[in-house]
């Protein structure tokens, strides 16, 4: 993962919005994105999450014109150049993904998370149309990939469906909606031969665990610490059939840690998890900007110690 590069195909809805800014002030600013959802972003307060305010598919009806967007077929989805790139991927000596959507984080991205919680329950009908229809489009959309580059190393499927204590949606939801379109794709991958298929989920992933397994999703990340994750245990739980990557907590590498901290938390599961295989150390997410250099560096230090000694 040092380096990692990802194929480029267009999932995105097409045409996008145009993005706009709708209304602005001293402190603030009211956007519309290219998925067509209006969020407010603080201009005044740094770094934070902005709020976000409407969204595109709100019905039917809003959702029968937003799916013409994301249309497989249309001729952006694979770059102009994409005989040439075919070309230059075929000796790579680095690992390529393959992106094959979201069962649940796109939707709630097109419809809000408090409105599709209440969707499960008022339409369901409607959100099983809009999972078949992803896994539609997915399977229609990564074919030619599949076709043209043979050996992909691994797939990955977004979701972000976890906060700190649990899912989002229940297990049973889980099953009920997403379980089998996205086994479609998986089984499509699978039969392409790539037998790694990542789910970048975070929060804690506990319970939706053994239903990704069922899925065919058998890699999981970012495994965040600070919700409880613990790569050991799920190890002991599902054995080598699951693989891991992640569980390198963040906050031990900040302002004020020391390098015992650092090497505190490397040395209570690294050691033991390389050992057993199926585990790619690495922060529980993207490191935050209260990182000093010295202590990553003296973490990445001790990672390629440790992997190198294996």
């Amino acid at each position: 993962f040092d380096r990692c590069e990802v194929v480029p195909i267009n999932t995105g809805p097409w045409p996008p919005f145009e993005e706009k800014i709708v209304e602005q002030t001293a402190e603030w600013r009211i956007v519309e994105d290219e998925l067509g959802s209006q969020r407010k972003i603080w201009t005044d307060r740094g770094i934070g999450m902005p709020q976000w305010l409407s969204y595109p598919v709100r019905d039917r009806d809003t959702w029968e014109r937003f799916k013409q967007r994301l249309d497989p077929h249309a001729p952006v989805r694979y770059p102009e150049y994409w005989e040439d790139y075919k070309r230059s991927v075929r000796d790579r000596d680095y690992p390529l993904q393959l992106r094959i959507g979201s069962f649940y984080g796109w939707i709630r991205n097109w419809v809000g998370m408090e409105h599709l919680a209440l969707w499960y329950a008022d339409c369901p009908e409607l959100i099983h149309e809009m999972t078949q229809y992803i896994a539609d489009f997915m399977l229609a959309l990564i074919e030619r990939a599949l076709r043209d580059i043979p050996d992909l190393d691994y797939a990955l499927l977004w979701e972000d469906m976890c906060h700190k204590t649990g899912p989002l949606i229940s297990p049973a939801a889980f099953r009920e909606y997403m379980s089998e379109p996205m086994k479609r794709v998986t089984s499509r991958l699978q039969e392409a031969g790539i037998d790694i298929i990542m789910v970048d989920s975070d929060g804690k992933v506990d319970e939706l665990l053994p239903l990704w397994l069922e899925a065919g999703v058998n890699l999981h990340y970012p495994l965040e610490v600070a919700a409880g994750c613990d790569p050991l245990h799920y190890r002991e739980l599902y054995g080598r059939d699951i693989l891991l990557i992640g569980a390198i907590d963040k906050r031990v590498m900040r302002d004020g840690c020391t390098k015992q901290d650092i090497e505190r938390e490397v040395m209570s599961k690294v050691p033991e998890l390389l050992k057993q295989g199926g585990f790619s150390p690495w922060v529980d997410h993207a490191v935050p900007p209260d990182v000093p250099f010295e202590n990553f560096r003296y973490y990445m230090d001790l990672i390629n110690d440790l992997c190198t000694a294996k």
